[in-house]
């Protein structure tokens, strides 16, 4: 009778339970990865659809986190230019323009405040992507493109070339009530304006782009971020500390955004041999520290968080910029294609395993060979890029019979780009925003304080004498 029982219970569970299959992505086929595309696309949606009620009505806006929804959007704009589905572009639209900001340069005051550099690049990059992926301009609204340059103008405002500023480069935060963030100047937001700056170059064919992407990357060699030798990027340096002290932790969009960007200056110079040097030392760091032998040396992993269990929710969100610019890279810079291949296949089906929780929920670590309990649209995030962004092996007849529907990318206005330009917009704040410093409180200010309390405080109890005597008839 005991057996039986529990017998029962374990049926009842079964039936009760979601069953945990993964997506089991074969990436030598383009139908397996654009139907896992389409199973993450929608999770990710879901959770977007469902996120917290004091969020839901903010278009673009999610919990305690804004950079995200860049992204998001990046990966959606990836999905339906990889996949051709185009059901979730009214969610770009309506995310994008919301939180472009008054002066339509992703500067919304609703983010402005704790905003950091990096935050608003990725939301400038992901009007990058619109562009070059020819994805519509909406109509009566600002264009991607002059989205795009506008953040661009308020980073070139930010820029301080003073020594005692490190010679150039842009803090972390943007704000001085970040104590220690506006106090940094960090990789990634240098990295990001590098690449954006290479972008918009690359797409506009203006060379004033080019000197900025130029002038970022230089500078990055001439502090203690990059070291061109060895290669290794650190996360960031001290301003007050002569513009030293560098944190050497590290996380691969730090580099996956470098990479990108010297990408797209390889593309422009017909094959550069400065940036081919910085793409071939970039990239061999990027694959020996983040695609770790022990794992098969193709797989993707965060491993500054991911062995401690403690990656946090922007960190999940890592690998799925990697598997975006890598897909950049390789168009960009074809000679990459052959190193580049094996790393997207393998990361793609590691995550397909990985995306077995209920209703295929995906987890964080790709390598283990079960579902790893977590979820998250940041988890549904990386996923679907890996998943879309894998797609780019088979745009060409060389590499397979699968033809997306929106191909070639990245576009230039030279090549079918069609997004209009505002080379004028932006520099909503003029720079960096310092806070007004409170004024110091003297003698004649506690006493002029302490004379108002006493006025206020008398009123206040003849108002409640007064109110007592009529409602009560004391």
């Amino acid at each position: 009778m005991r057996f039986s029982s529990q017998l029962l219970l374990f049926g009842q569970l079964l039936v009760n339970v979601p069953l945990a299959l993964s997506l089991k992505v074969d990436a030598d086929s383009a139908d397996s990865l654009k139907s896992a595309a389409q199973t993450a696309a929608a999770s990710a949606v879901n959770f977007y659809n469902n996120r917290d009620p004091s969020v839901r009505n903010i278009p673009g806006q999610f919990y305690n986190t804004w950079w995200e929804g860049g992204a998001f959007f990046t990966f959606l704009i990836n999905y339906w230019h990889w996949t051709g589905d185009d059901q979730y572009n009214d969610i770009v639209n309506k995310g994008m323009l919301w939180q472009k900001g008054d002066s339509n340069d992703f500067d919304p005051s609703n983010a402005s405040l704790y905003m950091g550099n990096d935050d608003q690049e990725f939301w400038a990059l992901a009007a990058a992507t619109a562009i070059e992926q020819k994805f519509p301009d909406v109509p009566n609204n600002p264009s991607w493109l002059s989205l795009a340059q506008g953040a661009f103008n308020d980073f070139v405002d930010r820029w301080n070339q003073d020594k005692a500023e490190c010679g150039g480069g842009l803090r972390w935060q943007v704000n001085s009530i970040q104590g220690s963030g506006y106090n940094s100047k960090n990789a990634i937001s240098n990295g990001n304006f590098f690449q954006l700056a290479a972008r918009l170059a690359r797409y506009t064919n203006n060379d004033s782009y080019t000197i900025w992407a130029n002038t970022v990357y230089d500078w990055t060699l001439s502090v203690p971020l990059l070291d061109n030798k060895t290669w290794f990027l650190n996360d960031s340096i001290q301003i007050s500390q002569d513009c030293g002290a560098p944190s050497p932790q590290q996380w691969s969009y730090n580099y996956g955004s470098y990479i990108a960007g010297l990408a797209y200056m390889y593309n422009i110079t017909n094959g550069g041999a400065k940036y081919k040097t910085g793409i071939d030392g970039l990239m061999t760091q990027l694959f020996k520290t983040f695609f770790p032998e022990q794992f098969g040396g193709n797989t993707l992993s965060e491993v500054s968080c991911e062995p401690y269990h403690d990656c946090n929710r922007d960190q999940i969100i890592y690998k799925g910029l990697i598997t975006n610019w890598l897909s950049l890279v390789s168009q960009l810079a074809p000679y990459t294609l052959g190193e580049i291949e094996p790393k997207l296949k393998a990361s793609a089906e590691a995550a397909g395993t990985q995306c077995s929780g209920p209703n295929n929920e995906c987890g964080i670590v790709w390598h283990n060979a079960t579902w790893d309990g977590s979820s998250g649209i940041e988890q549904e995030m990386a996923a679907l890029s890996a998943f879309a962004n894998t797609l780019v092996l088979y745009q060409s007849a060389q590499s397979g019979s699968y033809t997306p529907p929106n191909k070639p990318a990245p576009v230039t206005s030279n090549t079918g780009g069609n997004s209009t330009s505002d080379p004028s917009g932006g520099q909503s704040r003029g720079g960096e925003q310092s806070l007004p410093t409170p004024k110091k409180v003297n003698a004649g200010d506690r006493a002029g304080a302490a004379i108002l309390t006493i006025v206020f405080t008398t009123a206040w109890i003849g108002m409640m004498v007064w109110v007592a005597y009529g409602e009560f008839g004391f």
